[in-house]
């Protein structure tokens, strides 16, 4: 009896050219095809989110990450200082907002130093030389219109430094990006805020405290 080999039908043989179409696709979009990051994720798995598809400088990110967090810790320990020292009838509902503010900062002063953990780095949380690593300075102000102008220029200056960082990382390092872009959206809502206090103690109505 002659015996018949059995040829693939149209469906196998579709499904057979399933992965091959797929590679092609993603390289022609410039994706990494699956057997390539299943082989790359096995090398360095000590090295746990760093990936060697991680195109940013991890040093210089690092570096501008714990710049970043001196500048969030002098705000935190600013706005503690305005939350305790403020006096004055103006005061009763300005230092809730500095209370609010500083609770922030720290917020984001503890993602910062995760990322940088996350990186590889260490977080640089050392009382030495913290002012010369923050961008902001460390004002207290005399009256409470002075504290929070204070406040204000620190926060204009947080909001630039993080503008320019963004554009540094760009795509390199979407996960960093997407962090400091959440912290700059609060920054400017902080700057908002010392701004219309501002307005409401410039009123002659009110006592402008300490």
């Amino acid at each position: 009896m002659k015996e018949t080999t059995a040829t693939p039908g149209r469906h196998e043989t579709a499904v057979s050219q399933v992965p091959k179409r797929e590679g092609v696709i993603k390289e022609a979009i410039g994706l990494t095809d699956v057997k390539t990051l299943r082989a790359r994720a096995r090398q360095g798995i000590e090295d746990g989110a760093m990936t060697a598809g991680y195109k940013a400088k991890v040093e210089t990110v690092i570096n501008l990450l714990n710049e970043a967090l001196a500048t969030e810790i002098v705000c935190v320990l600013r706005y503690r200082c305005h939350y305790f020292t403020a006096t004055g009838i103006s005061s009763l509902s300005v230092k809730g907002e500095f209370l609010e503010h500083a609770n922030e900062e720290q917020a984001h002063a503890d993602q910062l130093a995760e990322r940088i953990v996350q990186l590889g780095g260490e977080p640089n949380l050392s009382p030495d030389g913290l002012l010369s690593r923050s961008h902001s300075e460390y004002v207290e102000g005399e009256s409470l219109v002075e504290m929070i102008t204070e406040d204000l220029i620190a926060e204009r200056i947080a909001i630039d430094s993080y503008r320019e960082v963004v554009t540094y990382v760009g795509t390199d390092d979407p996960t960093t990006r997407r962090i400091l872009e959440g912290i700059l959206a609060q920054e400017e809502e902080h700057a908002e805020d010392l701004v219309s206090l501002l307005k409401v103690l410039s009123h002659p109505a009110h006592d402008s405290g300490r």
